[in-house]
């Protein structure tokens, strides 16, 4: 194995000074004592240094490791952030204000417009065109893969010059002369704004500065601390610094412990998946040998295992190097402090992480962290932390697209792309920003007046189709929508200039950019860019702004959602601190350079640790190799190397769950390697166990019995509706919830047409073609006709409704002509009546009523099957009867006679023909329908009997209150 060089001080070495410090060690402390040991003696000599770091969440880990170790009087050197390739930007202290010749880079969103335009235009001339955001998607990515050329000095036009375009699929060919034009166009773009591309302008700055340092060192020290990217200007600056007097590189995790052959194998181009590729491939670039690389002989105060960095190095070592487990010494392969939590579900891995962290708070000053890609595990994790009352902060953020201020942006520019249809409406219109304060309670009351008005298939589009549907409907609905129409004609002004900027032909981005921010100030306020969120909010709205002349051209009034969905989905707003001092939660990026006394890894499965590599629209895997960018497997590299740093914590807890949400999971690759190494990790079960108790109940279930309330009889109703009658009968408790609890379905909101919808509708079109038509028929097709021409019909019910329901109207006005002919007359249609029986009043409205001869006939319209013969026989199914009864007691005001004839006039199929007529075939069913009716008034309304549920299931087929009865807590016990 490589030896190790232990020198006491940094000073004095020939060659280059480059040291690693193991991953047994807190790289933030070790680095800081080093430090202070060093030059710390002096004050001044720590305040004149400078520590290069990779960006600015590493200046703050090593602040606080400053801070741990805190003197009266301490003068911090300065931090200085070198910056990754498109992420945070170069320090102030190698890239001046001025005095450079050095053209200023193009704002990252303007190039990703400017690009997007360029992809539009040319997939346009390719006749294949694409909408603004997909154009802004492919762009972001052509941006990615330009960063990854620049930083690896790749010139563009070398993809001209390729000579493998036969080797390549015909898409993979179209895709290489595509970006080969783009890219060859992006520098004359560049020079029309005077710009440069961020990277190349990092690479610009960072060489001078090499140039610089290496012709005049620097009085004070300069240390480069854990910067690990292997970009060529990078490694440049790292090499100029390990070869200044005053110079050191410090490198996280670098195995010295490997052989020289298993080394080797690490820089081949097929280990990318390797922990250590990055930082061979860094070090190679510096032209410095693993030989000198020398550990760090500073630790960081904790007691840790020793031998836990070799055990690591092992574990990972190449594939055809993994034999060396079978001979290694016991102690080389052992991982002492690491132990494995398995949990059924995602939820429980959140609830086992949880319980462990809060479990770590119990040892006064110990600190833990969980360390996860899983942005899901860790929202769980700290609302589960909440039940404790521990606040922990997720340093890995929340995406702004689902942070208050980012949903009201969205909802705001939904609901003027779907015209104000009634699902994006109703969630824009109680967005918890919306009217805070003391205007909120007036506010949501109107909007759940105007969510009870809107149930039900969806209006006609637009704030004019909304006014149209609120002024209508039905005597049923006729009150609920007049509430709401008196409140949303004072609200819809506010929407009228965000519908007229989305209904312009073509409009202009920057115009829908200033209606959604104008709507958004009128509902919300300025409150609404307040915060963390809203800051972050108002300077996306400021870069579109400023970036939108330059965008795409085409840009159609649908594509601004996805536009802003993917904008707000890359911002992730941090919280600000406040969070429990001992607690944190890191996302990969954040954890480096940290650690903890308890260190948790969690979602250890594949495709979350590591993530699944996401391909390349651009460049072929082939192209990446020839051009020499790399595969994209690197990133395997980069997070294999984050879980051999935390393996190196002195208490480690891994994580994973056995299933997500739609499969089981396969365990993450690394876990696997650590397991064939060990011979099996240590398992935590006492975790698991706790996560599956917690919320367990204790002792045996109790049993739900069937419900059957018995309210006085003085409460019962006296009032009933001949519609309600079999309800009574056959589910007593249902009865009583919408009777007596006033409990009654709703209507989904834009919900698909319900046969009650389609029943209402059909009355209605009889009632009028009685009424107002006098029953011509040429009039009953013509209302029909404009049914299906309405705007807000669906197209699919107007699709699969309309045939079948234009065949059942020929139907019924050609028998309707034949009943009058043969001297059979309607004389009411949709006439209300009702009568005192049994001590109760019925009540009840007939579809329509013929007469015949001084007889009446009682016609009821379906649009689905009518009623069987067994269900009548039975007791049920009395509607005809019932109303039968009532005129048989004169309760229809203006019509006498005596019911004879019960039909139900079906628009069903029957017979190769749309309507059918069915006449009931009960003798004296007006007797049998009062006898039937007595009893059940006499039981149940003025009566004492319990309202049981579900009495006869068979006659019970509506399912509204089975929840409120908890039916499948007791239903096959119970019968």
């Amino acid at each position: 194995s490589s030896p190790m060089v232990d020198p006491s001080t940094s000073s004095g070495r020939a060659g280059p000074k480059v040291f690693t410090i193991p991953v047994h060690r807190n790289f933030a402390d070790a680095l800081v004592n080093g430090l202070m040991a060093q030059f710390g003696r002096d004050r001044m000599t720590l305040a004149r240094g400078m520590v290069l770091v990779p960006n600015n969440r590493a200046i703050r880990a090593i602040t606080d490791a400053f801070v741990r170790r805190a003197e009266p009087g301490l003068l911090l050197p300065r931090l200085v952030a070198v910056g990754d390739v498109g992420g945070d930007a170069m320090g102030v202290a190698l890239d001046p204000a001025g005095g450079h010749d050095v053209p200023a880079a193009v704002d990252p969103l303007m190039r990703r417009f400017m690009i997007a335009r360029m992809v539009q235009q040319m997939r346009a001339e390719m006749r294949s065109p694409v909408d603004a955001a997909e154009a802004l998607r492919l762009a972001t990515e052509l941006a990615t893969t330009l960063d990854a050329l620049l930083a690896e000095d790749i010139r563009p036009d070398l993809l001209k010059s390729l000579n493998i375009a036969n080797d390549l699929s015909i898409h993979w060919q179209k895709s290489l002369d595509m970006i080969a034009i783009l890219l060859d166009r992006w520098p004359e773009e560049l020079a029309r704004l005077g710009r440069i591309d961020l990277v190349e302008r990092r690479n610009i700055l960072l060489r001078r500065q090499a140039q610089a340092w290496a012709a005049a060192p620097p009085v004070g020290f300069v240390v480069a601390a854990g910067i690990t990217t292997s970009a060529k200007a990078v490694a440049e600056l790292l090499r100029a610094v390990a070869r200044l007097p005053n110079g050191q590189v410090v490198l996280p995790g670098v195995d010295i412990y490997s052989t020289g052959e298993e080394w080797d194998a690490i820089g081949q181009s097929t280990s990318e998946t390797h922990p250590q590729h990055h930082l061979r491939l860094l070090l190679d670039r510096m032209e410095v040998a693993r030989s000198d690389v020398v550990r760090w002989r500073w630790g960081d105060g904790q007691r840790r295992h020793a031998q836990r960095a070799r055990a690591v190095s092992n574990a990972f070592a190449p594939a055809k190097f993994t034999a060396k487990w079978n001979t290694l010494p016991s102690r080389f392969r052992k991982l002492p402090g690491v132990r494995l939590a398995e949990f059924a579900t995602p939820a429980d891995e959140a609830q086992g992480v949880a319980i462990a962290l809060r479990e770590a708070l119990e040892t006064p000053a110990r600190t833990a962290a969980l360390i996860t890609p899983d942005r899901a595990l860790a929202e769980r994790v700290v609302a589960h932390l909440k039940r404790w009352g521990v606040n922990a902060d997720d340093s890995g953020g929340r995406p702004l697209s689902v942070m208050p201020a980012g949903t009201l942006i969205l909802a705001v520019a939904g609901v003027a792309v779907e015209r104000f249809a009634p699902v994006a409406l109703l969630s824009l219109l109680k967005h918890p920003l919306v009217m805070a304060g003391e205007e909120r309670l007036a506010w949501l009351a109107g909007a759940r007046s105007l969510d009870l008005a809107m149930r039900g298939p969806r209006p006609a589009p637009g704030l004019a189709g909304i006014a149209a549907f609120l002024a209508g409907g039905e005597d049923r609905v006729r009150g609920i929508r007049g509430t709401a129409s008196t409140w949303w004609s004072d609200v819809s002004p506010l929407f009228k200039p965000l519908e007229t900027a989305f209904a312009a032909p073509k409009p202009a981005l920057v115009d829908l950019l200033e209606a959604v921010r104008a709507t958004i100030e009128m509902l919300a306020g300025d409150a609404v860019w307040s915060g963390a969120a809203g800051r972050a909010a108002s300077q996306i709205f400021a870069d579109l702004g400023a970036s939108a002349a330059e965008g795409p051209l085409d840009f159609d009034a649908a594509a601004l959602v996805p536009l802003l969905e993917q904008l707000l989905g890359e911002i992730a707003v941090r919280p600000p601190q406040g969070g429990h001092p001992r607690i944190s939660i890191w996302g990969l990026l954040e954890a480096r350079l940290q650690s903890a006394d308890l260190v948790i890894c969690g979602g250890l499965n594949e495709g979350v640790w590591p993530a699944s590599a996401s391909p390349d629209p651009w460049l072929a895997p082939k192209v990446r190799i020839e051009l020499g960018l790399g595969g994209l497997d690197r990133r395997v590299g980069l997070a294999a190397h984050d879980l051999a740093t935390a393996l190196g914590g002195r208490d480690v807890l891994l994580t994973r769950a056995k299933r997500d949400s739609r499969s089981p999971t396969i365990s993450s690759r690394f876990v696997l390697r650590l397991e064939a190494m060990l011979g099996g990790i240590d398992p935590e079960t006492r975790i698991v166990t706790l996560a599956q108790a917690i919320d367990s109940h204790d002792g045996p279930a109790q049993l739900v019995a069937r419900p059957a309330p018995s309210p006085p009889a003085a409460s019962r109703p006296r009032v009933i509706s001949v519609t309600d009658v079999d309800r009574l009968k056959a589910d007593p408790f249902a009865f009583y919830a919408k009777s007596m609890l006033r409990v009654s379905a709703l209507d989904d909101v834009d919900g698909d047409p319900t046969a009650a919808w389609r029943g209402n509708l059909i009355h209605a079109i009889f009632d009028k073609w009685f009424r107002e038509d006098k029953l011509h028929p040429a009039k009953l097709v013509e209302r029909v006709t404009a049914l299906f021409d309405d705007v807000g019909m669906h197209p699919v019910t107007r699709a699969m409704w309309q045939p079948r329901l234009m065949e059942a109207i020929d139907w019924i006005a050609e028998q309707v002509a034949a009943d009058k002919a043969s001297g059979r007359a309607v004389i009411a249609s949709e006439i209300k009546g009702s009568a005192d029986i049994a001590g109760v009043r019925l009540k009840g409205v007939a579809d329509r009523i013929d007469s015949t001869d001084g007889l009446l006939a009682i016609v009821d319209y379906k649009t689905g099957a009518p009623p069987s013969p067994k269900a009548m026989k039975a007791g049920f199914a009395m509607q005809l009867g019932l109303l039968g009864l009532i005129a048989d007691r004169n309760g229809f005001a203006g019509l006498s006679g005596k019911p004879t004839v019960f039909e139900y006039w079906t628009t069903t199929k029957d017979k190769g023909q749309f309507g059918k007529r069915v006449t009931v075939k009960i003798e004296d069913f007006i007797a049998v329908s009062a006898a039937s009716f007595d009893e059940a008034a006499g039981k149940w309304l003025t009566g004492s009997e319990p309202f049981t549920a579900k009495l006869h299931p068979e006659y019970a087929p509506y399912s509204d209150y089975d929840h409120l009865m908890r039916l499948a807590e007791w239903y096959g016990r119970e019968r």
